[in-house]
């Protein structure tokens, strides 16, 4: 089932309670990064103790996706291939991308639940 057919059933079902949507999600983001782990490890500061002269291509087919949120935190996600042969860079970031949002769900819902919480403590004093 497509996000949005999701979003038509949750609608349909829980009408207007509070809860994160995918706008609030994408509305948290200010930045958003792509690299590999072979640009990672070829970085000048990178620490590669094994050996810095062998970094093997498969580094190349993994790919990480670093999302900045508005309060400064950083989630990521991050996407591997294993044959060479199907690796193509933008389904890798699309990938990567999509899990580092899918962390994000589970922080903005702790999130909801924290100021939900706040709100029905406030409402008993």
């Amino acid at each position: 089932m497509s996000d949005d057919a999701i979003e038509q059933v949750i609608k349909a079902k829980v009408g207007t309670a509070p809860r994160v949507t995918r706008e609030d999600l994408e509305a948290e983001i200010t930045h958003e990064h792509y690299f590999t782990a072979e640009q990672g490890a070829r970085h000048p500061d990178a620490v590669n103790p094994r050996d810095y002269a062998n970094i093997t291509s498969s580094l190349s087919r993994l790919t990480f996706c670093v999302l900045k949120l508005k309060n400064g935190f950083t989630v990521t996600g991050e996407s591997a291939c294993v044959s060479p042969e199907n690796f193509d860079a933008k389904i890798g970031r699309d990938i990567a991308r999509a899990n580092a949002i899918e962390k994000m769900w589970l922080l903005l819902g702790f999130r909801l639940a924290d100021q939900l919480a706040a709100a029905k403590q406030a409402s008993r004093a």
